[in-house]
């Protein structure tokens, strides 16, 4: 038989009952087209096979994509079954309908990332995963386990605990308890800029105990800040500079067209345009005392990272976001 490398998280899913409850949550259709990452030897594949239009396995393991060949080779199964070879972290994803998988655990979180912000939308994920990440998911604020990881996939999806799985499942058994999870992305999408939502969160998180005020006093996270707001600056002059010059423009054209009734509201617009005020830098400028009144003033200065739900943290990136802070 084949020795299973656990170190690349090759733990396959031995026992058939835990096997149909999993596909029972997936509730699959006939037309589906199902996503799966590390069939393993294809026990989960094959009873997927028998349900659905079609399965994509993605393995990096060359011994693996061999087993599973061999196992549909000559039945009905296996003009269902497409086999991509390769580390899904850096493949493009496929077009499916769900994702149903036994995911190697060392690559849960960038994989949970890669499928929410995939497009077009998916149903429904169905994955296993180590016991304490799967309660990270689905934690909420003011839990011990409530953490970046929690709230990032919970702004971009529904999650949901759907059953745990012991470590006896499993051949070889992994050292750790598992846990299979229901994750439906939101579609619509919050249209919020998820890289400046994760720069915001990335900060708040890196010591959630902590207030805020004290988060954002980082050397590291003061000088992000300040290059982030002297570039929006830049760019805000530039297009105020820009959008006058083409405004005088067109009135030249107006005047020159003898089209006066349009040059009187072109001009009265070139006018307001004056009056709007450039953003100047003054020389003593210092962004932590920009950062600090942003906090004070959105009432989360005293505020921990560890008891802020989605909404609370969407408040505060519009505060900072209206201001000319930006986190990416």
């Amino acid at each position: 038989g084949i020795l299973f490398n656990t170190g690349a998280g090759q733990h396959i899913l031995k026992n058939p009952l835990v096997v149909n409850s999993i596909i029972d949550k997936a509730a699959l259709r006939r037309t589906d087209v199902i996503l799966e990452v590390g069939p393993g030897t294809g026990n989960l594949t094959v009873k997927m096979l028998e349900k659905v239009k079609k399965v994509i396995a993605c393995e990096i393991d060359p011994r693996l994509v061999g087993e599973l060949q061999k196992r549909v080779q000559g039945t009905c199964l296996a003009n269902k079954l497409e086999i991509k070879v390769g580390d899904i972290l850096k493949t493009d994803l496929p077009f499916f309908d769900a994702c149903v998988a036994n995911l190697p655990y060392q690559i849960s979180s960038p994989f949970v990332f890669k499928l929410l912000l995939h497009r077009p939308f998916f149903r429904c994920a169905i994955l296993m995963f180590q016991r304490e990440f799967a309660l990270r998911l689905v934690a909420k604020p003011g839990s011990k386990l409530y953490c970046r990881l929690s709230i990032n996939t919970q702004l971009l999806a529904r999650v949901d605990h759907l059953m745990k799985v012991g470590k006896n499942n499993f051949r070889p058994p992994p050292k750790v308890e598992s846990s299979v999870v229901r994750i439906e992305p939101k579609n619509p999408p919050p249209p919020i800029n998820f890289q400046e939502w994760d720069g915001l969160v990335r900060i708040a998180f890196v010591r959630k105990n902590k207030t805020l005020s004290a988060a954002f006093k980082s050397s590291a996270v003061e000088q992000l800040l300040d290059h982030n707001y002297r570039i929006h600056c830049s760019l805000h002059n530039t297009w105020k500079s820009l959008k006058l010059s083409m405004l005088l423009k067109y009135c030249v054209y107006m005047y020159v067209s003898r089209c006066f009734t349009n040059l009187i509201k072109c001009f009265v617009s070139a006018l307001q345009y004056c009056c709007h005020t450039y953003i100047e830098i003054p020389e003593n400028f210092k962004i932590a005392e920009k950062i600090q009144t942003i906090l004070k003033d959105t009432g989360y200065s005293e505020k921990r990272a560890r008891s802020m739900d989605i909404d609370d943290f969407i408040r505060l990136l519009h505060g900072f976001n209206s201001e000319g802070i930006h986190f990416s």
